[in-house]
This record gives structure tokens, C-alpha cells and sequence, in this order.
């Protein structure tokens, strides 16, 4: 019972497979309640990977929507993009 673990993150299209997956077997209703649990502790372990990563890819398009679509380099801070700053939100929807 070896669970493949690695320090780096699965790229996101690696874990919404893997999240598609899970969601199947899960379906099913024929696994074993330990491995349930697994599976659905894994599972909104690849949810949440999936929604930051989803998040940061959000923040880079605003940040080129912002510049007119100029693509110039600009370093992301990602704790950014969880911050739910009240100054973002009406200046992006209004251009």
C-alpha cells in the first residue's frame, strides 16, 4: 500500500485527470471504506491544486487585460491572487 508522493506538484492538467479519475471510482460505490477515504481526501487535495492554479492563471490574464494585452514579463505572487482585495474586483469588471 504505497501511495506515490512527490515533492513536486502534479501540473494541472496531470491532476484533473488523475481528480476524473478518483470522481469514477468513487461512482462506482465498490471500493473499500478506507480506500474511499483515500480517494476523497486525495481528491480535494487535487481540487484545491487545481482552483489555485486556476487562480493564478486568472490573475496573469487580468494582469494582460490590464496592460492593453502587452506581453512584458512581471513577477506573480500567487498569495495575491488569494487576497480578496476590494480594489481589484470593480476596477476589472468596469474596462
Amino acid at each position: 500500500m504505497k501511495l506515490a508522493r512527490t515533492n513536486k506538484p502534479p501540473e494541472f492538467e496531470q491532476a484533473l485527470a488523475e481528480l476524473e479519475t478518483l470522481v469514477a471510482h468513487l461512482e462506482r460505490g465498490d471500493l473499500p471504506l478506507d480506500e474511499a477515504l483515500r480517494s476523497f481526501e486525495r481528491g480535494i487535495a487535487l481540487t484545491r491544486h487545481c482552483q489555485a492554479a486556476l487562480q493564478a492563471a486568472q490573475a496573469r490574464v487580468e494582469i494582460l487585460v490590464k496592460r492593453g494585452g502587452e506581453a512584458t514579463p512581471e513577477p506573480f505572487e500567487e498569495s495575491a491572487a488569494d487576497s480578496d482585495s476590494p480594489s481589484a474586483g470593480p476596477a476589472a469588471a468596469g474596462e
